[in-house]
């Protein structure tokens, strides 16, 4: 049986500082369009509005969580810390997931798939980014949620149920 401890020993650092680095470009653009949109009105539509609050609100989150988990795992991996478990990682992604599928679905919804900036949209470069990041996280967030469902699994064959560490 192979055993990918040393795998998810290297790769849980890599990928949550990926999902904060995102997060942070996430939280700069958003952070920005809301600032203009609040001194100047001029936001394609209140959809558009609404959305780019709510990722604001969504990249704040997964930063924050993340900063907190990557902490978490370099402090106590295998020590046995309930919130380094299986079940705790997967709780997290999986909220975390359906916010992000929700943000990148929404914001590509209103912008109808994105803007072709050659009719000279307000902010037309930045709600593009905004999208493109917004599902770069989604792609992020989906692989970690998939690694650590599968260490679930072999969590729970080894007999520690999904309350085990993701590193025996």
């Amino acid at each position: 049986m192979v055993n990918f401890d040393n795998h998810v020993r290297r790769g849980h650092p890599v990928v949550f500082t990926l999902m904060i680095v995102f997060g942070i470009i996430e939280i700069a653009i958003s952070g920005w369009l809301v600032g203009m949109y609040n001194s100047h009105h001029n936001y394609l539509s209140l959809a558009v509005r609404d959305r780019t609050r709510y990722i604001l609100f969504t990249s704040s989150w997964t930063v924050f969580f993340s900063l907190f988990y990557l902490a978490l795992f370099w402090h106590s991996a295998s020590t046995g810390s309930v919130l380094t478990s299986v079940m705790s990682h997967g709780v997290f992604l999986f909220i975390t997931w359906v916010l992000w599928v929700a943000a990148a679905a929404s914001i590509t919804s209103a912008l109808n798939g994105g803007l072709d900036c050659n009719l000279a949209y307000t902010y037309c470069g930045q709600l593009n980014a905004l999208e493109a990041f917004a599902w770069i996280e989604w792609i992020l967030i989906t692989f970690a949620l998939i690694v650590v469902f599968f260490r679930g699994v072999a969590a729970s064959r080894r007999g520690d149920g999904f309350t085990g560490q993701l590193i025996a």
